[in-house]
């Protein structure tokens, strides 16, 4: 992992740089409650080969979360809200949770925290994301960007050979690119942001859960 370190420090400097504010790390990002509401104009893309899925993949029940990695409300809700959905529900076979990304400011460290998560092997794809999320507070308050990045590709199993082709892969990128115009299209204007079968539901988990146990009793 130490020749990783180099490449990310770069990666890192160049953010800050173009960032225009080297202390603006993560956290400092808006989340949908920042926002007005933007009218729909397609439905949330249906779950596809190209998702990571957290789960039984036949669960009756999607719950597909748009999130930023520099999203201070995304990270709180992993912390606070995410294990006791994942221990009743998801690791019950009952929901399949879906991470998505809406890259938020600063954009181009939150691409790239999202490539190194999307760069992870798909059996290591949700341990990126829980360094990267878990990580995130730290990250802000000592400014070490690299060791959070560093951190979240060290969770995924990702080789420096490996991360370097995941930035040149153009097909990674375009990835990217779809899923932020598809949350858009649904009509996301911020992060964290959810959907239960389609339908979208505040994040808190008693609305989760008002949600998404009906649909366990109608099988979906």
């Amino acid at each position: 992992m130490n020749r990783l370190v180099p490449w990310l420090v770069a990666m890192a400097l160049t953010v800050a740089v173009s960032s225009g504010a080297a202390a603006q790390t993560a956290g400092d990002a808006h989340h949908g409650h920042d926002h007005a509401p933007v009218m729909a104009t397609a439905p949330v893309p249906e779950v596809t080969a190209d998702d990571r899925i957290l789960g039984d993949a036949d669960a009756p029940v999607t719950v597909i979360e748009y999130a930023s990695f520099t999203c201070g409300h995304c990270a709180s809700w992993h912390e606070q809200v995410f294990p006791a959905l994942k221990e009743r529900f998801i690791d019950t076979g009952q929901v399949r949770f879906v991470h998505r990304d809406l890259p938020t400011a600063p954009q181009d460290l939150a691409r790239q925290a999202a490539t190194i998560a999307r760069c992870a092997t798909p059996d290591r794809f949700y341990e990126a994301v829980d360094a990267l999320m878990g990580g995130q507070a730290e990250a802000r308050e000592s400014g070490d960007v690299t060791g959070w990045l560093v951190g979240g590709a060290a969770a995924g199993a990702v080789t420096p050979e490996r991360l370097e082709a995941c930035m040149a892969d153009d097909a990674l990128t375009a990835r990217l690119d779809a899923s932020i115009q598809g949350a858009r299209d649904a009509g996301v204007t911020g992060t964290p942001t959810f959907f239960v079968n389609g339908e979208p539901v505040d994040g808190d988990l008693d609305s989760l859960e008002a949600a998404i146990t009906p649909l366990i009793a109608q099988g979906g």
